[in-house]
């Protein structure tokens, strides 16, 4: 079990130049945005406008903050996300752009290079405990809102409010929460 605490992020520029993003964790350590297996970041979207295209990447998109905004894929009707929505996946390499609800959004963004692998990535509301079983090569949790302490294999941690634990062959991982917290969790296997 890797800890990542959120004051270690790294921050840097969208691929377009078009705001910030900062990335969580990316597969391998510290990989360019062109060669990464897997990523995982967020942004803030301040202004309505195009997508970063990524070749070979598929994405999933979920809302942290903000009102929401209306999602225009190439192919598909256009969709409102907002944080009360599922995550919602999409190839990274099609001509995608963003018209803001009302403000800023934060949203969670996580990639994965669609010849090498899958992902996917569910949104679970905790308080109390939960046991989660998974048969991912890669288990990723980011701690929204709230804490939560996640056990496995006789070895535990605390994830606070945007910190992150990536796990390597997971099989249970229980997890448990004094107050209502929120917390994503990403499954990446082979595709």
């Amino acid at each position: 079990m890797k800890i990542l605490r959120s004051n270690d992020y790294r921050r840097m520029p969208w691929k377009n130049g078009g705001g910030e993003t900062v990335e969580i964790a990316v597969s391998p350590d510290r990989a360019p945005l062109s060669d990464f297996d897997w990523r995982i970041s967020m942004a803030t979207v301040a202004s309505d406008g195009h997508f970063s295209s990524f070749p070979g990447i598929d994405r999933t998109l979920s809302i942290l903050e903000g009102a929401g905004m209306t999602l225009s894929i190439e192919g598909r009707p256009p969709k409102l996300l907002t944080v009360a929505d599922a995550p919602l996946s999409f190839p990274a390499d099609i001509p995608t752009s963003a018209r803001l609800s009302d403000g800023p959004v934060t949203d969670l963004n996580v990639m994965t290079r669609r010849q090498r692998l899958k992902h996917r990535v569910r949104r679970l509301r905790l308080e109390g405990s939960q046991s989660v079983v998974s048969s991912a090569r890669e288990l990723v949790l980011f701690c929204h809102r709230g804490s939560v302490v996640l056990t496995t294999e006789g070895v535990s941690a605390t994830l606070h409010a945007f910190d992150t634990a990536v796990l390597v062959h997971p099989s249970t991982i229980n997890l448990s929460a004094e107050i209502a917290s929120e917390v994503f969790l990403i499954e990446i296997s082979p595709s």
